[in-house]
């Protein structure tokens, strides 16, 4: 029983990380690029998600009949999950440690379980208890900002991958018409603060030229 545990928790742990750098990879390369003979994502998404839901007040559902367009059809997630259990299925065959299998089905359950209902409630807000947290807020943000650059930004639930593949944007390089509400964090660019020499060098031609 204890082995069983140690291989579950340590299943876990691995397809937690594993399953950030799969909902990277699935949502950069099969839902933003459309796939020969298979653009279906890339539609659904792309085409239709975005186009909708942009990152001005539009982030926010507006209109009632395009509230289904937030989540993806119910078969896809026994697809994604099953896929992105498939590493740690076939250590467990080749191994004998099921609890490999029994950790990862937990953790990519709960991960895309977690997506779904997360993504619903940064477009469809309706001040619920999680929508309270601080780590709702910085992800919403981290949300806004996919909506911005679609080519950013790709995680939904857990960064890292966004993080180590180079990807993270935590601010707008130029301002825009961000949603707003408390749940939406200030994703504004940082106003650019002069040096001292450059601040005294102002100063200085403001008082003998009276020019900014």
């Amino acid at each position: 029983m204890s082995t069983f545990l140690f291989w579950s928790a340590l299943s876990f742990a691995a397809a937690v990380i594993w399953s950030s750098f799969f909902e990277w990879t699935l949502h950069r390369f099969v839902m933003h690029k459309p796939l020969p003979g298979f653009d279906y994502p890339f539609k659904a998404h792309a085409l239709v998600h975005h186009q909708i839901f942009k990152a001005d007040e539009t982030y926010h559902l507006v209109e009632e009949k395009d509230k289904w367009t937030i989540p993806m059809a119910w078969w896809n997630g026994p697809v994604l999950v099953v896929l992105c259990q498939s590493p740690f299925i076939l250590a467990a065959v080749l191994s004998g440690h099921w609890g490999i299998w029994a950790g990862a089905a937990v953790a990519t359950l709960g991960y895309f379980a977690t997506y779904e209902y997360l993504h619903w409630c940064m477009h469809l807000p309706r001040k619920r208890a999680v929508e309270r947290s601080g780590i709702f807020f910085r992800l919403n943000g981290h949300h806004i900002l996919h909506h911005r650059y679609m080519h950013k930004n790709f995680n939904v639930v857990f960064p890292f991958a966004d993080l180590c593949l180079g990807t993270l944007v935590t601010r707008s390089k130029i301002a825009f018409a961000q949603p707003k509400g408390q749940s939406v964090p200030n994703l504004q660019p940082v106003a650019e603060i002069p040096s001292f020499p450059r601040r005294m060098g102002r100063f200085v031609l403001l008082c003998f030229t009276g020019v900014r």
